[in-house]
């Protein structure tokens, strides 16, 4: 084991290596009971969802252990996964389609191998470097407004309105009020550098609210989404659920290939600074870049994302990536693959619990989504409004367009053509990259396809 993961070499021990992997799991535990519950809203059944979270995320870590030996652990991305639902599901939905979770799925499969194929010609770098910066702050930040829309709308902190388009939701109920002293305590566990701050943070919401629901406060309503928060065991098991093996729809693709083609660019957007910018923070937090700032064996990560990406489609779930909360474990000293092996076998320790994750209400999960979301908007400090007006504008109409529209793919797509339609404007279309040429055609094709 020291010979294979390199232990010594790295100045850590089997010892150091679990704990970090248990830090690891705890911090990102909390996607357990945010992806069914974020999925069901697709039409897809929470427990598969479930099951398909745990195994994909083990699977996927166990390959990044052995490609590339990080202490790197990868789950379904949250903001991938919102884009899943609300940009791509619910809206094929009101067109009238049938389980359109199973486009989306596909369109993650066809994300994934695209994906493979960028790792292995290493081409996955060179788009990196191309998309401009303010363009990949501006998108991060949109998804994080739009993700922070979804935790306030989950738990009725905000509601439609006919008057205003949002409104104020009832402060005085349990899921307002709850929900959002879960953030606050969330934030006061950050402050105070606790390990995990998100998974402790959501079970303190849902303590309270059982509490709640036990003085009469929380009244359960099937109409209002309202349903009892304590776990039953009488009737469940704790045998995993099957999930939605292979559950492809490719006939969509022929009919409507364009609309097709703008989900999986989308998919693929934001899947691409989801795992190099986690790489790069992780790698920085425990010291693995080289002399010149970059990560070696960057190909192996990257191929181990991409290939998580295609075991989660398979599996029934959302994009799967890299995540950041993996600086925990670096933290606690995790330096190693030996650290992923841990987490690994912690999420698969997981799938015989699914009534506790499945059980936790939608108001509980909501400070989670409200914190990430925060996370996701301190990107707007690296922006730069000063210099290019493109390079303003683009980044600005992202993220405006994300939680407005409530489509990270129209945050996406307004904002490359804004990017490229000023700089061809400003008289600087020698300064637009091949990829902002492509993505650009794409969008106003897809564009096109709306109007007529």
């Amino acid at each position: 084991m020291d010979r294979f993961f390199q232990l010594k070499q790295n100045n850590t021990d089997v010892k150091t290596e679990i704990i970090a992997g248990a830090t690891t799991f705890l911090s990102m535990a909390y996607i357990l009971a945010v992806n069914p519950n974020m999925l069901a809203d697709a039409g897809m059944d929470s427990s598969g969802v479930f099951t398909a979270t745990a195994i994909s995320a083990a699977i996927a870590t166990l390959i990044m252990a052995f490609l590339s030996n990080y202490p790197v652990a990868l789950a379904s991305g949250m903001g991938l996964n919102a884009y899943f639902t609300y940009s791509v599901c619910i809206p094929l939905a009101q067109q009238g389609i049938n389980d359109p979770w199973k486009i989306a799925l596909t369109a993650v499969l066809c994300e994934g191998i695209i994906f493979i194929l960028l790792s292995i010609c290493k081409f996955r770098e060179t788009l990196i470097n191309d998309v401009p910066k303010n363009l990949k702050y501006g998108i991060t930040v949109g998804i994080g407004l739009f993700i922070t829309l979804i935790g306030l709308s989950n738990a009725g902190i905000v509601i439609a309105s006919s008057s205003t388009l949002v409104d104020l939701g009832a402060v005085p109920s349990a899921p307002f009020a709850l929900a959002f002293l879960g953030f606050l305590i969330i934030c006061i566990l950050q402050h105070h550098k606790v390990i995990c701050p998100i998974l402790w943070g959501m079970l303190a919401t849902w303590i309270m609210g059982m509490i709640a629901q036990a003085a009469g406060w929380y009244e359960i309503n099937a109409q209002l989404g309202h349903y009892s928060v304590f776990p039953d065991f009488k009737g469940a098991s704790f045998i995993p659920s099957m999930p939605a093996f292979f559950a492809f729809d490719f006939g969509f693709i022929a009919e409507n290939f364009m609309q097709f083609a703008v989900i999986v660019f989308s998919f693929l957007f934001v899947d691409l600074f989801d795992t190099v910018g986690g790489l790069i923070g992780i790698a920085d937090k425990g010291n693995l870049l080289d002399k010149e700032g970059k990560l070696p064996r960057a190909s192996g990560a990257l191929l181990s994302d991409a290939i998580g990406t295609v075991v989660g489609a398979c599996m029934g779930t959302s994009t799967v990536t890299t995540y950041m909360e993996s600086c925990a474990g670096v933290g606690q000293g995790g330096r190693t693959g030996l650290t992923s092996v841990s987490t690994a076998l912690f999420f698969i320790a997981a799938l015989f619990f699914s009534p506790i994750f499945l059980a936790i209400p939608g108001f509980a999960t909501a400070p989670a989504l409200i914190f990430v979301g925060w996370l996701m908007i301190s990107s707007v400090k690296k922006m730069n409004f000063e210099e290019d007006m493109a390079d303003s504008i683009g980044g600005f109409v992202a993220i405006v367009m994300m939680p407005f529209t409530y489509s990270i793919a129209n945050g996406i797509m307004f904002g490359i053509l804004s990017w490229v339609i000023l700089k061809i404007l400003s008289g600087r279309a020698k300064d637009v990259p091949v990829i902002m040429w492509i993505s650009s055609l794409l969008f106003a094709l897809r564009i096109i396809t709306m109007i007529v």
